[in-house]
């Protein structure tokens, strides 16, 4: 660094020639020195001052920025980083075949305790009894005030129950973000659905597995992120499916039944629009399954795919339509259906001591039921060709649909295939299979002859099954059908427009121990319909109905299943977007009288 020097010489020298004191010159010289450090200091102090006061502006903007995030953020416990797999909670919707929405998923919250964190323990577990009444005041506090750190109090919360467990204020009481399932159509399509439930759990997440039905079949599908969120969609349409339920939840209290089930299906897909099985269950709270006694007093049980049941009289179609496509018969021969037809020690007689004669045509013994005339049509058929052809129907091996309960619910029937159980199987006893089945059988035979086979799921195209009968024979049976409800044990099906065919079937119920019950039956009615072009099977069941409203309590399916068939047609067929047929009638008659 050069400085000036204080006492410079050549002014010194020049000021000594003038007269002028060398020591002013000194300390002018001083002076400015001074000022000049002075100066420099206080330019390095403000420098100093500016950074500082950037440095603090910085600092107060990020810690400012911070607080404006956090409380605009959801509050959140602080989580600890450990390795593992981790939880994938979201779940793809489930949609009808309309694009409504049957199942979704809801952003909830868990409570859990850390007692050791709890301030107020008794107030706690007063506050939290009051909220939540199933939990018990007492049992909390135990679990609080023992060596527990960590305990689940409800895997679920509402909105208001999460307020009021706040409002509590202990920070021991603390929250978990997570996903549920949600049915937003409550008991609606119960059965199909199934329902969801949690598998692995973590505080902050928890993993969502289906536990029945179309939930667990199609799992890995449902939680696959892969598809990215792309809903499952089913057959069904919502609108048909509350309908259905609806008629036949009355229909089930009216005919005092124990239970109920339909189906409706579509004859040449084989798709599932509804089906319904009573009494049913909310997924959104499903009940625990039963431990002891019989299944079907469940809620849970599934009529409609699990319900293997004799279905009776309906089976009558199958001898009648084989046996024509056999060449054996055809809509006119005459059978015999003298009564009692006696095989061995067996006694076949018709329902309720009737006898229709000698002979009935093919078309007569499906319009009045008969017995014999259907086991000499069967016994005409032969055991190996019966067996094989109910086995093509699909009516002897469990059902192909989509729902996890199916392959649990085998059709029965005898190991050896004798002809009695030929002629027994004939009209639907020794035989059990479900509703499903049977509308399967149904649409295979009266869709023009091909085979069928029943799914939930909505799609594009199908492939045309193997034949099951000729167009000639699925036309006569059709017809045959028609005629049932024209005139025969079907009268109370007819649906003004909806050209209604179908067959009754009633079968006594089987005891536990061995035997029948004389008065419990498993109702029937197998309707299609419009019968002269079929677009759509359905089948409603009934266990345990009877008509009392008379003098003597009716319990066969033309007193009970049919009516409730017929209003499900009535309500249902418009949804469906069929136009009711125009009846024909007669020419008017013309008069001519005179103008005067």
């Amino acid at each position: 660094m050069i400085r000036t020097p204080l006492r410079p010489l050549a002014r010194i020298l020049k000021a000594r020639e003038t007269g002028e004191n060398p020591d002013a010159i000194e300390a002018e010289n001083l002076r400015l020195r001074h000022e000049e450090m002075r100066d420099k200091s206080r330019f390095q102090a403000e420098g100093r001052l500016l950074v500082l006061l950037v440095f603090f502006f910085c600092a107060y903007a990020v810690v400012g920025a911070r607080m404006g995030l956090l409380s605009a953020s959801e509050a959140e416990e602080p989580r600890a980083r450990a390795s593992g797999a981790a939880i994938v909670a979201q779940r793809a919707d489930i949609v009808d075949r309309n694009g409504r929405i049957l199942a979704t998923n809801m952003f909830t919250h868990s409570l859990y305790a850390q007692p050791p964190n709890m301030i107020d323990k008794p107030r706690a577990a007063r506050e939290l009894a009051a909220i939540f009444p199933e939990l018990d005041e007492k049992e909390l506090l135990e679990d609080f005030t023992g060596k527990r750190k960590f305990l689940w109090i409800r895997k679920k919360l509402s909105p208001e129950q999460k307020q009021a467990v706040h409002d509590i204020g202990d920070p021991g009481l603390l929250f978990g973000p997570r996903e549920m399932r949600l049915y937003p159509n409550g008991k609606l399509a119960a059965h199909i659905l199934g329902g969801a439930s949690f598998g692995r759990e973590g505080v902050h997440s928890a993993e969502v597995i289906g536990v029945a039905g179309i939930e667990k079949q199609f799992d890995d599908y449902l939680r696959d992120p892969a598809q990215g969120g792309k809903p499952l969609q089913l057959s069904i349409d919502l609108s048909v499916q509350s309908a259905m339920r609806q008629v036949l939840y009355g229909g089930m209290k009216l005919m005092n039944a124990k239970g109920a089930s339909a189906v409706l299906m579509d004859v040449h897909t084989g798709e599932i629009i509804s089906m319904v099985s009573l009494p049913d269950f909310d997924p959104n709270d499903r009940p625990a399954p039963l431990l002891k006694g019989d299944p079907a007093d469940s809620p849970l049980f599934n009529r409609a795919v699990q319900g293997v049941y004799e279905l009776g009289s309906t089976f009558k179609i199958f001898a009648a339509a084989q046996s024509m496509e056999l060449g054996l018969t055809n809509p006119s021969t005459m059978v015999d259906t003298k009564s009692p037809l006696y095989w061995g020690k067996f006694r076949i007689g018709e329902y309720d001591g009737h006898n229709y004669g000698p002979e009935l045509s093919v078309t007569d013994i499906i319009v009045k039921s008969s017995n014999v005339g259907t086991a000499n049509m069967a016994m005409e058929i032969g055991a190996t060709r019966q067996k094989d052809f109910l086995r093509r129907l699909g009516l002897l091996d469990a059902t192909p649909v989509e729902l996890v309960e199916a392959s649990g619910a085998k059709p029965l029937y005898p190991s050896h295939w004798s002809e009695i159980t030929t002629i027994t199987a004939s009209y639907g006893h020794g035989v059990a299979s479900s509703p499903l089945h049977l509308a399967a059988a149904y649409s295979s035979i009266l869709n023009g002859g091909t085979l069928v086979k029943p799914t939930l799921i909505k799609k594009d195209e199908f492939k045309v099954g193997e034949r099951i009968v000729s167009k000639r024979v699925s036309s006569a049976a059709r017809d045959m059908l028609r005629a049932v409800v024209v005139r025969g044990t079907a009268s109370f099906g007819k649906v003004p427009g909806y050209e209604v065919g179908g067959k009754t079937g009633t079968a006594n119920k089987p005891k536990h121990t061995g035997g029948y019950y004389q008065d419990k039956n498993v109702n029937t009615f197998a309707s299609v319909f419009p019968a002269s072009d079929p677009q759509y099977t359905l089948i409603v069941s009934m266990d345990e109905a009877s008509d009392n409203s008379g003098d003597r309590p009716k319990r066969t399916a033309g007193w009970t299943a049919v009516p409730v068939a017929a209003e499900v047609i009535r309500r249902t067929a418009p949804l469906l977007g069929l136009r009711p047929i125009i009846e024909k009638v007669g020419e008017p008659e013309v008069t001519l009288t005179s103008s005067q």
